[in-house]
């Protein structure tokens, strides 16, 4: 018999997915320039010219055995050491190449380090509203996933319940900051407040708990800056991902980085090494490790993103929905009108509006907005939204 597990995940896709999918057989249908899809984080902005100049180059001078080959199974060394040398510059936190594990994106990242942590009955937290795919990546490690709320309004963390939540089988949670769906950056308040709670209750209860920082949006983030989470925690696993901030998401390229502050950090390393060595993941692609190698201290033009939501925020808050203003990323998270997220993106629908229903993300009652499209897909929609809302008024 096959794995059924397996199978059901295989036969239903994540309600992103199974939006973005609707989306392209209605562009198909009735033309792309007459569907507003705001389902995926494709991002808009185009890929840095430093890239495409690194691309070309290596691919022209570097010798193509070395180019194609494989690297260490944990990554190249020069890759590693680049990397390093950009987490000391960037954060002024000491970067130590071998504690560096080369990844195909956030969800490899994520994945491996789950499965270096956890062993049999441990518990993972979440802070809703979460990236559906964190339940699915921490069960197939054998944990059980924990969801905590965060505070609505500001979707800072509830401390309150998160303390209900963390006992003797806690052994890590996972912190994404700036946030998919929200767009909310936990404060320099908020990290010192959770790092004191984490060494409390790892004192209290004789255990390591482990803060996986899932950060794929870092270099998204407007008017704030986010805390270097490994500054202020010692057991940290930074997950990195090059997806969102050089317009990558198709190359799957990022790293994990090992705090070396963690207690028995070459411990949790080997873990590291030896889970993506189980899961099939050693040796990221070459071409985009030396890429990413040359390209560590690149940053994002984040102008569109800002326009975009600078524009979506005023229009919709003008038109009568709750929004919360987001520091970070490119989503809205957007109170539904009605209590039945479902229901309001199913009517949105009737305007070739495409939304991502909240339920998934742990946190009923609002819908997902993707800003990272092109400007004017924003402003043809913009009427449709304000059509959309007069029909609840």
């Amino acid at each position: 018999m096959i794995n059924e597990k397996m199978a059901g995940l295989g036969k239903k896709r994540s309600v992103i997915r199974e939006i973005f999918e609707y989306a392209k057989l209605r562009k198909a249908e009735i033309g792309a320039e007459n569907v507003f899809d705001f389902s995926i984080g494709n991002p808009s902005v185009p890929t840095p010219k430093a890239v495409t100049v690194a691309l070309e180059r290596l691919i022209k001078e570097k010798d193509p055995v070395a180019l194609h080959g494989y690297t260490s199974a944990q990554g190249d060394l020069g890759v590693r050491q680049s990397i390093a040398k950009h987490i000391e510059s960037k954060f002024d936190f000491k970067a130590d190449p071998n504690l560096i594990y080369m990844t195909c994106g956030a969800a490899a990242s994520l994945t491996i380090c789950l499965n270096a942590i956890v062993n049999a009955g441990d518990e993972v937290i979440v802070l809703a509203p979460f990236f559906p795919e964190y339940r699915v990546f921490a069960e197939k490690a054998g944990a059980k996933l924990i969801e905590v709320l965060c505070r609505e309004g500001d979707f800072q963390i509830d401390f309150t319940a998160l303390e209900k939540a963390i006992n003797a089988k806690t052994k890590g949670i996972i912190v994404n900051s700036p946030n998919n769906p929200t767009g909310a950056v936990f404060s320099e308040e908020t990290v010192i407040k959770l790092a004191t709670l984490l060494n409390k209750k790892q004192a209290e209860y004789g255990t390591y708990i482990y803060i996986i920082a899932d950060e794929p949006y870092r270099e998204l983030v407007y008017d704030m800056s986010v805390p270097y989470i490994p500054k202020y925690y010692n057991n940290t696993l930074v997950c990195y991902s090059y997806s969102k901030s050089l317009s990558l998401p198709g190359e799957r390229i990022g790293y994990i980085f090992v705090s070396p502050n963690a207690n028995n950090s070459g411990e949790v390393y080997a873990a590291v090494c030896g889970a993506g060595r189980s899961l099939g993941f050693v040796c990221a692609p070459s071409l985009l490790q030396y890429t990413v190698g040359e390209c560590a201290d690149v940053l994002p033009d984040l102008t569109v993103y800002r326009k975009n939501r600078d524009l979506f925020l005023d229009a919709l808050t003008e038109y009568g929905y709750t929004v919360v203003p987001p520091d970070g990323a490119f989503y809205l998270f957007v109170k539904s009108p009605e209590e039945d997220a479902y229901a309001f993106c199913d009517r949105a629908k009737k305007y070739e509006i495409l939304l991502v229903p909240s339920d998934d993300f742990g946190c009923k009652g609002y819908v997902r907005i993707c800003y990272c499209v092109e400007t004017d897909q924003i402003k043809r929609a913009l009427p449709k939204f304000k059509a959309l809302m007069e029909e609840y008024k």
